[in-house]
């Protein structure tokens, strides 16, 4: 256990912080996950319209570092490829 009172307060902020980015990270993967499921759907509309909702919080978490960069442009590049291929 933290003896210091800095350490201490380390660990008070590094809970606060872990559970923010929690909250964060599963926002953006409940965000992709509705846009594979519209997309398995064959709704091509919708798939669209939750693409679009979707970019801009995978983005922010991309900015602050949860996820890297490059994986979140994979993401985005393979969700909006599957949904151009739709019929």
């Amino acid at each position: 256990m933290a003896n210091s009172a800095s350490a201490r307060k380390r660990v008070r902020q590094a809970a606060k912080s872990r559970q923010h980015n929690m909250s964060l990270r599963s926002k953006a993967r409940t965000s992709m996950k509705k846009v594979i499921t519209a997309i398995e759907a064959g709704d091509k509309k919708v798939a669209q319209e939750l693409f679009q909702e979707m970019v801009p919080v995978v983005d922010a978490v991309a900015r602050k570092g949860l996820y890297h960069k490059n994986k979140i442009a994979r993401h985005k590049s393979r969700l909006n490829a599957k949904i151009k291929a739709m019929a």
